[in-house]
């Protein structure tokens, strides 16, 4: 069946638009007709219709508005004649679920905010409306399904997200090396996050000083950009260890061909789409052990505990000083890579919610 499918998204991060775009242009692939609804900044960063995506404007912020009736009221118009519609986020989720839509799908990409502000407590109230009233609702860790499924969602499932495709290395890793400044013998560290606090960096900071007593002197460099850039890098300019803030890249291959380590230190993540393209680049990873890291990657990169920059520190230490298993943990990451899930797995599995739920 050629089915009218509508994608939802809300204001995003880029591992939620990356998969959002991935996954209409699977469906278009398929023969179906794809619409994604959203915000105007959403197409602006992530170019929908550029993929051949029809693209249609609705106002959903990152937290609960005034107007936030009229995006219920555009949503319920605009959906109407769809097969399925399948929303990314809670906020999205609940907007569709108000809006009566169905049959709804929704995604939930990120766990509960933590800082304050006026989703914290909303949260817990779009959850529980998304887990009664959307008629699949899928995690993309196992932690996200185990809260949809105490919400009350009947048929809680884990969400399939395709590895993105950073294709190959421009330059090579001597090229990049040289542009960086990084001398041949000096291991290089490196994380690629947007700048915010559900990142962590404050504890790669943290841990930076001790990661820095190695011989030779470890860089560690840090590509993305975000709200924190500004503090995050008076921080890095006071440490005394060599941090560099490289700002956001679009030579992400070259930068993984590069490094030595690959390093995460997020308070909460899903698949982690960065960890993916880190494991194809036959990269060891440390990494904090939350949200998915643990289910999915679990014997394949060093876990330690989130918040503890000493732990984090002693376990890059652990790589940097023993070759054997650096070797051991690249072995690892290329094996993980092997199996790591494709856009067609990822378009597959939606279409069998689909299916499952509109009883085509």
């Amino acid at each position: 069946m050629n089915a009218r499918i509508a994608l939802v998204v809300g204001s995003s991060s880029g591992g939620v638009g990356r998969h959002v775009h991935s996954l209409g242009r699977g469906l278009l692939r398929q023969g179906h007709r794809v619409a994604v609804l959203g915000p105007a900044e959403a197409e602006r960063e992530f170019s929908f219709g550029e993929a051949g995506l029809r693209f249609c404007p609705v106002r959903i912020g990152p937290a609960p508005s005034a107007g936030d009736t009229g995006a219920v009221l555009r949503l319920r118009s605009l959906t109407r004649g769809a097969d399925v519609v399948h929303a990314h986020g809670m906020r999205a989720g609940a907007l569709c679920a108000l809006a009566g839509v169905r049959p709804l799908v929704v995604t939930a990409h990120n766990a509960p905010p933590v800082i304050s502000g006026p989703l914290v407590a909303a949260y817990p109230v779009l959850e529980r409306i998304v887990a009664l009233r959307a008629d699949a609702v899928l995690g993309v860790s196992g932690d996200l399904v185990r809260r949809l499924r105490a919400a009350g969602a009947r048929d809680a499932r884990l969400a399939v997200v395709a590895a993105p495709d950073t294709g190959e290395p421009l330059s090579g890793r001597e090229a990049m090396r040289a542009d960086l400044g990084v001398l041949p013998d000096r291991p290089m560290l490196l994380t690629v996050a947007r700048l915010a606090e559900q990142k962590g960096l404050d504890m790669l900071l943290e841990a930076a000083p001790a990661i820095a007593r190695r011989s030779p002197e470890p860089v560690i460099t840090i590509a993305g950009d975000g709200p924190l850039w500004g503090s995050l890098h008076d921080t890095a300019a006071e440490l005394d260890a060599d941090v560099r803030m490289l700002g956001h890249r679009t030579d992400v291959a070259d930068l993984l061909a590069a490094a030595d380590v690959f390093c995460l230190t997020s308070q909460w993540e899903g698949p982690s789409l960065v960890i993916m393209e880190a494991l194809r680049a036959g990269l060891p990873v440390v990494s904090t052990r939350v949200g998915g890291i643990p289910d999915l990657y679990s014997g394949t990169v060093l876990l330690v505990p989130p918040g503890d920059p000493g732990a984090f520190a002693a376990a890059v230490g652990r790589v940097l000083d023993d070759p054997a298993l650096a070797a051991d943990l690249r072995e690892r990451s290329r094996e993980a890579a092997r199996s790591l899930p494709t856009e067609e797995d990822a378009v597959s599995a939606a279409c069998d919610v689909y299916k499952a739920v509109a009883r085509w």
